[in-house]
């Protein structure tokens, strides 16, 4: 298992790079045009940093293998509020400040609902993959709408660049954020192939594997660009990216993976690891309406998530050995 093993070691040093040009170009594109920040973190980086989840979705669900595709959506949007937020909020205490923000939580509570809602009959059929992408598409519709009509969240300069120095250059912007992209989908993508293939060896079931070692694969793009984003003030960046990645995760890379194969899904997908995802969305909730002028996840709350991804990972972790 040499091979692997290098790509895991590669694949970590070279992500929070990758990570830094991303963000760096995204802001200097948002900046640029006087886009709100919280609309590139949906779009740009929720769709870029979830490319690895629909490109391995795809793929299981093309070779008639639909767990790992609908363990790797939620066991992602578990990895990303429990794990990356926590973490980004361990290093860099997050404020929510963004009005539009505060509509977009809703949202993702009600995605959530509908998603557990589609699998009370223990599938998700055709038509329920194709319900699931025509919700992405009418929320990605109102977003871009509804972001450009708030010309007051126009961003402020990045706080490296100096007051009297203009946006970067488009080119330049626009090179940044491509090899960023490519960069963190490469990474991410020999951090998963290494460690499915480890845990294969070890003989670890598919949807444990979606559940964990991919979704924590898939989600480390999210993790290193959150983190990145909060330590350069973009707060709308770092949870814009986790919201619009749930986004997709739940809407885009089930509803693919879906379309292309009807799944049957496991008792215990609703049971448990929906249940998590569902107490984790509404806890992430409350936490940013938790203050009275602003929201904030600072380092307790980080910590509390920390300890919910842990303690769901040894559970998960508990139930594969028993099994």
């Amino acid at each position: 298992m040499v091979a692997e093993t290098l790509a895991l070691v590669l694949g970590l040093g070279l992500l929070p790079w990758s990570a830094d040009l991303f963000v760096k170009g995204s802001a200097a594109i948002a900046h640029r045009f006087h886009v709100p920040p919280l609309l590139i973190g949906i779009l740009i980086i929720g769709l870029g940093t979830s490319a690895p989840e629909i490109g391995v979705s795809a793929v299981s669900a093309l070779r008639g293998n639909p767990s790992l595709a609908l363990g790797n959506a939620y066991g992602s949007n578990i990895t990303n509020i429990a794990l990356i937020l926590g973490v980004t909020a361990l290093v860099c205490p997050i404020i929510v400040k963004s009005r539009i923000l505060r509509k977009e939580f809703p949202v993702l509570a009600a995605v959530t609902v509908l998603a557990a809602w589609q699998l009370r009959d223990g599938s998700v059929s055709t038509l329920d993959a194709w319900v699931l992408l025509g919700c992405l598409v009418a929320i990605l519709a109102a977003a871009i709408r509804s972001g450009f009509r708030k010309a007051e969240e126009a961003p402020e300069p990045l706080a490296s660049r100096k007051p009297d120095q203009g946006p970067a250059p488009l080119p330049r912007s626009l090179a940044l954020l491509a090899a960023g992209l490519v960069m963190l989908i490469a990474t991410s993508r020999a951090l998963v192939w290494g460690a499915s293939s480890i845990a294969r060896h070890l003989g670890i079931g598919d949807l444990a594997i979606g559940l964990t070692i991919v979704a924590v694969g898939t989600s480390l793009p999210e993790l290193a660009s959150s983190v990145i984003a909060a330590r350069r003030g973009e707060h709308d960046l770092a949870l814009g990216n986790v919201i619009g990645s749930n986004l997709f995760n739940t809407l885009a890379v089930v509803g693919i993976a879906g379309a292309i194969h009807p799944m049957a899904v496991e008792p215990a997908v609703l049971s448990r690891d929906m249940l998590v995802m569902g107490g984790l969305t509404a806890t992430l909730f409350l936490i940013a309406y938790s203050h009275r002028k602003f929201g904030r996840i600072d380092r307790k709350e980080g910590l509390i998530l920390l300890t919910c991804y842990v303690a769901y990972t040894a559970f998960l972790a508990r139930t594969v050995l028993a099994s």
